[in-house]
């Protein structure tokens, strides 16, 4: 089996931003993708979208879970894969390999032989114990990319833990900023370890490695931690530990709620507004579109305390005004000001918008 004999999952996708006269940057790239749920495959899913040729490889059987997971009882009438498997795994060629055996293991020895990168995300130890981890694989291709993508890295107290996206931010510092007034931890429905902790650092870091082999290195292994890397990513918080000790509590900090031009409010209609007029220039230009002209100076940059008394009674007092009209009333009189005003839409609204769907 090679990269050019296997079968085609679904049609390609290519990057919205690329030039259509120019080839795709990773044209030419080979791509092992061996990962299930969601980090890996959607990081896989960054390179086919930059042009490689990535191969999806599942095992016998019920294959991938994400091919039933919040599967429609549409697709399951149909006997095709759900939404989220699509979605992710759109691009990418695929084909089956029980690698528990022999033949199973030569066949994606002699894949990777081929690669230049290969994805995988099981816990640390598996693919050594199956005899074909980092080392044995680079021994037949010393430029071969390998990236293990895994909770908390390959090694450590805690390599060989089971978890999930909430476990990792749990760890990392990062659910205990994402917080009701109350301090109650919300539970988003938007995976931030396995997104930008997972596919989105697995990417840098095999595009970087790439770099180095593409200069004459040799391949390199990639070890991906969620929980690291999300916890690097957890800027703003750190900033505050280092200079009070401790992160702000929800509306106490800077974008967490306690300035008045940083801030979600509620309109007549029950939905919300995004305020985010951080800098003078917008807040400025806001208070003149409310005719409150008289708000521009109170303003963090100007000596306002954040999360103070002045702070919160204006926050209530823009509330006051914005709860007066509805939101469309209010995009349609502040989108086009440019101080920094939208919607929060929908996800629905938001795949109607002309920002994702210039044809709506």
């Amino acid at each position: 089996m090679s990269f050019a004999t296997s079968s085609s999952a679904s049609s390609s996708a290519s990057s919205a931003a690329e030039a259509p006269s120019a080839p795709p940057a990773l044209q030419g790239l080979r791509v092992l993708d061996l990962t299930r749920l969601l980090p890996g495959p959607v990081a896989a899913l960054r390179l086919a979208e930059l042009g490689a040729d990535v191969l999806k490889i599942e095992a016998p059987g019920a294959g991938d879970p994400t091919r039933t997971m919040m599967q429609s009882s549409g697709d399951r009438v149909a006997g095709r894969p759900g939404a989220f498997y699509r979605m992710v795994n759109r691009g990418k060629r695929e084909t089956r390999l029980d690698l528990k055996s022999d033949a199973g293991r030569n066949v994606l020895r002699a894949l990777a032989a081929e690669a230049d990168v290969l994805i995988e995300s099981f816990r640390p130890g598996v693919m050594e114990r199956l005899g074909i981890g980092y080392e044995t694989l680079r021994a037949a291709n010393p430029r071969l990319v390998y990236c293990a993508i895994s909770g908390y890295g390959a090694n450590g107290p805690f390599a060989r833990h089971a978890g999930h996206d909430l476990n990792y931010i749990g760890y990392a510092g990062v659910l205990d900023q994402l917080a009701d007034e109350d301090g109650t931890p919300i539970l988003p429905n938007f995976q931030i370890a396995d997104l930008l902790g997972g596919a989105l650092s697995a990417v840098t870091q095999i595009l970087a490695a790439l770099w180095h082999v593409a200069r004459g290195g040799e391949g390199r292994f990639v070890d991906v931690s969620m929980t690291h890397a999300s916890y690097a990513h957890n800027v703003i918080a750190q900033v505050s530990l280092a200079n009070d000790g401790a992160a702000p509590a929800a509306r106490a900090g800077l974008l967490n709620g306690g300035v008045p031009c940083y801030n979600l409010y509620r309109t007549h209609d029950g939905r919300w507004l995004a305020v985010g007029a951080l800098e003078l220039k917008f807040w400025e230009t806001l208070c003149m579109a409310l005719d409150r002209p008289e708000w521009a100076t109170r303003h963090w940059s100007l000596g306002q305390a954040i999360g103070g008394p002045d702070a919160i009674a204006l926050i209530g007092e823009l509330a006051g005004v914005i709860g007066t009209r509805t939101l469309d009333e209010w995009v349609q009189s502040l989108e086009a000001l440019d101080c920094c005003v939208s919607p929060v839409l929908t996800v629905a609204e938001a795949a109607q918008h002309p920002l994702f769907n210039p044809h709506a």
